[in-house]
């Protein structure tokens, strides 16, 4: 990390979790090693005790893996940050530290798909109840907690609908019921949105998306506020072994450094583009924090420093305009996943949630005709004329 104190955020994305190695390298060396030579037996001893600080098993702490932590702690100001194997190696981390027989959590209706899984599936079979939510309502949130919530989980904006949740008030609910905020800041960032400063407890991110940034590496990090948390949370890790591994975790990294000058191009091409939706003739309907139609418009000024590179817009003439739309677009990747330099588009309904009937689709938010996309780098008017030769198909 540079010695100069109270970096801007840009700065932080260059300088953070860089220390001092062997040699003097600007960049931090992969340690692609699976283990770590002791000095000594006590040597060993002492690492294995706590007593000293240093590397032993790279499933437990690396040193490319920690830097990598630091640099995301830091942009999220928060204490320390564990790297996992992918995002959902995360939410389960983060699960699997908080939650016992018997508890009950709070979710967002409007989340990450496997997340909902893993909690109906997975998690109930161990007493785990789980209370699905409109998280944009602080009334129904306060409603849905119980003597035994644990955890309030929290995506904003909600994955694909772009709900946003009042992280403040939330918080506050949360805490009221003894419960711990977790909020998932995936389509955000920490160049936009600092849930830990808002009041979350615990953040967590998809590395695949727009940290890293570049569609290369799948992995997820966990990041928390104090100490004693972050032991919790670390011994969870070691034993459930979800970790990332060194040449992903110095992608990551590498990624980072560009995030602030990314973040800013997704975020002017999105609200051009979505302005250019909202006056199209075969749109229905445009969500886009950045849009004042945007229901929780008001909330997103404040919560935000910008307002982000993913856009959900309905085209008219339901499943097979959408569907359409799909087979149509040539600079846009038909892809899922998301926060890359490239556009990628998806139509849920017959993409994603193929395989879900059409009334539960519809009750999370996800009608005939939604497409998500996620707004890439590219010329911004090369993407809106991708998107009007398409929807000229239609």
């Amino acid at each position: 990390m540079s010695k100069v104190k109270n970096l801007g955020f840009d700065s932080k994305c260059v300088h953070s979790g860089i220390g001092e190695y062997e040699h003097g390298p600007v960049v931090p060396p992969i340690y692609q090693t699976s283990t770590f030579k002791f000095e000594s037996a006590q040597h060993g001893g002492s690492l294995f005790k706590g007593e000293q600080k240093g590397y032993i098993y790279t499933r437990m702490l690396n040193p490319t893996i920690e830097a990598m932590e630091d640099a995301i702690a830091a942009l999220e100001n928060g204490h320390k940050a564990l790297g996992c194997g992918s995002g959902m190696a995360a939410v389960h981390t983060v699960f699997s530290a908080l939650l016992s027989a018997g508890d009950h959590v709070v979710c967002s209706e409007a989340v990450y798909g496997p997340t909902v899984t893993l909690l109906k599936t997975v998690f109930s079979k161990f007493g785990v109840e789980t209370t699905f939510v409109d998280a944009s309502n602080l009334d129904v949130i306060k409603n849905a907690i119980k003597p035994n919530t644990k955890v309030v989980y929290i995506e904003t904006p909600g994955n694909p609908t772009l709900a946003i949740a009042d992280l403040v008030e939330t918080a506050k609910i949360a805490h009221e019921g003894n419960a711990q905020l977790v909020v998932d800041n995936t389509f955000m960032s920490p160049a936009l949105q600092k849930p830990l400063d808002l009041g979350a407890d615990v953040v967590l991110h998809s590395l695949t998306k727009f940290l890293n940034g570049h569609a290369d590496v799948v992995g997820g990090i966990v990041i928390v506020k104090d100490e004693e948390t972050y032991k919790h949370f670390r011994k969870t890790l070691n034993q459930t072994g979800g970790v990332i591994d060194p040449f992903n975790s110095f992608l990551v990294h590498r990624g980072l450094k560009t995030l602030a000058l990314r973040m800013e191009r997704h975020c002017a091409s999105a609200q051009k583009i979505a302005e250019w939706l909202e006056a199209h003739p075969k749109i229905e309907w445009v969500r886009y924090p950045g849009l004042k139609s945007h229901p929780q418009y008001d909330i997103a000024q404040r919560q935000h420093k910008a307002q982000g590179g993913m856009i959900t817009f309905e085209v008219k003439g339901g499943f097979s305009a959408g569907e359409a739309v799909m087979n149509a677009v040539k600079l846009s990747q038909l892809a899922v996943s998301l926060g890359g330099v490239e556009s990628l588009i998806q139509h849920p309904a017959s993409m994603t949630h193929a395989s879900m009937g059409k009334e539960i689709r519809e009750t999370a938010g996800i009608t005939d005709g939604l497409v998500r996309l996620s707004v890439g780098i590219e010329n911004v008017e090369d993407i809106i004329a991708d998107l009007k030769q398409a929807l000229d198909k239609v």
